[in-house]
């Protein structure tokens, strides 16, 4: 594992830089999970993602060796390394997927860094970094196996456990892995007691299963919308520190997911990205081996969502939750067919919110037209009265999903 003085000395380092980001009791949550859960919520961070801590505790032990590094990253990590670069006034280079979200690669560029879109995933984009690095003679600033990278994330634990020591249970997002290693470290030499859990997304399964055979296996792809956590292939250094340190690692989906991000803006009033929102997922779908009435901490990674992604989590949360209806209604298409059926729905409450008319789509009989009905709604009772209430005036419809 990684050494306490480690951890400690990192802390140190990063103090002038980071951001002590508030660790709080959230009622919502635990009256829901039946457990008292406090979030870390690192989606505060000066970054927007705990990354800044392993990324400059590195950068600040090597700065003096280089003129510039290199990094392999899907947002989090690269905002860390082009801020800590930016810092000591050295060159950065990025590689990041091809598919990062827009928010993740301006947010690097706003810090000055170089960045190179290149691979359809992390893995890819680190094998071009990695072969960049020695091409340029640049120094590589790995995001997860890398004894000072995990040192740092690790003082996220020495903060949670300067504020609360009497805790049960430690739920952290696991990804390629250096958070929880670093984390783990630090939690089983100041408290060995505290059950440390890891969450990954079921699209990204690599490390999870590493755990479960102890050793280290790879996935074929990744496919989630935690992009923070979408690793393929898993990492024997880390895998070797959570193999010692860490006690259970569960997994959510990412309907599971999207619905804790939708919970978090809500409840809590956190704008948090998908890898972030795993443990928090774990939580409300009882996916943790913990007792009730447990005292839990929960570790918000980062909060770099694109809101292109969080606006379509936000529409399909209203429609699972029955408070957003879509129908497709086929009207005679003639005068007053569209006030009979305006009116319908106004006689039960229901809103509309967006409406489109069509009438000639090849599907649709000779004086037919389709009418596309977005309805704020009530509840499921409140969306069975309007069916039922269709149906009694005649009107033919479906629903849209």
């Amino acid at each position: 594992m990684i050494a306490l003085q480690e951890i400690q000395d990192a802390q140190k380092r990063v103090a002038k830089v980071i951001s002590h980001t508030p660790f709080a009791y959230a009622p919502i949550l635990s009256k829901k999970s039946k457990k008292e859960v406090y979030l870390k919520k690192e989606n505060l961070q000066v970054t927007g993602a705990f990354k800044l801590r392993g990324a400059f505790n590195k950068i600040a032990k090597l700065h003096k060796e280089c003129s510039g590094v290199v990094a392999a990253s899907a947002g989090n990590h690269a905002q860390g390394v082009a801020f800590s670069a930016n810092y000591y006034n050295i060159d950065a280079t990025i590689v990041m997927p091809e598919n990062t979200p827009l928010t993740k690669v301006n947010g690097v560029k706003a810090y000055g860094a170089q960045v190179i879109l290149q691979g359809a995933n992390y893995d890819e984009a680190y094998a071009y970094a990695v072969e960049y690095a020695k091409k340029h003679n640049l120094a590589f600033v790995h995001p997860f196996a890398d004894r000072d990278v995990m040192a740092g994330q690790g003082t996220i634990a020495l903060e949670i456990l300067e504020e609360i020591d009497e805790i049960d249970a430690v739920v952290v997002p696991v990804g390629g892995g250096g958070l929880i290693a670093g984390m783990a470290s630090a939690i089983k030499q100041l408290k060995p007691s505290i059950k440390v859990i890891g969450v990954t997304a079921a699209g990204a399964p690599a490390m999870r299963e590493s755990f479960r055979l102890g050793r280290a296996v790879d996935s074929t792809e990744v496919r989630t919308i935690a992009d923070g956590i979408a690793v393929r292939d898993t990492s024997p250094v880390t895998l070797e520190i959570i193999l010692e340190t860490v006690d259970d690692i569960v997994e959510v989906d990412d309907e599971e997911i999207a619905d804790a991000i939708l919970f978090l803006l809500e409840n809590q009033k956190l704008v948090v990205e998908g890898a972030g929102a795993v443990g928090v997922a774990a939580l409300l779908y009882d996916k943790l081996d913990v007792a009730p009435q447990s005292r839990v901490a929960v570790v918000l990674s980062g909060g770099n969502i694109d809101v292109t992604m969080l606006s379509v989590i936000i529409e399909k949360g209203l429609i699972k939750s029955y408070r957003k209806m879509k129908l497709i209604v086929t009207l005679v298409d003639k005068p007053g067919s569209l006030m009979k059926l305006t009116q319908v729905l106004a006689a039960v409450g229901a809103n509309i919110v967006q409406i489109g008319y069509d009438r000639t789509s090849a599907s649709l009989a000779y004086g037919d037209a389709n009418v596309s009905i977005g309805l704020e709604t009530k509840g499921k009772e409140h969306q069975e009265e309007i069916r039922k209430l269709l149906h009694k005036h005649g009107f033919r419809f479906h629903e849209e999903r």
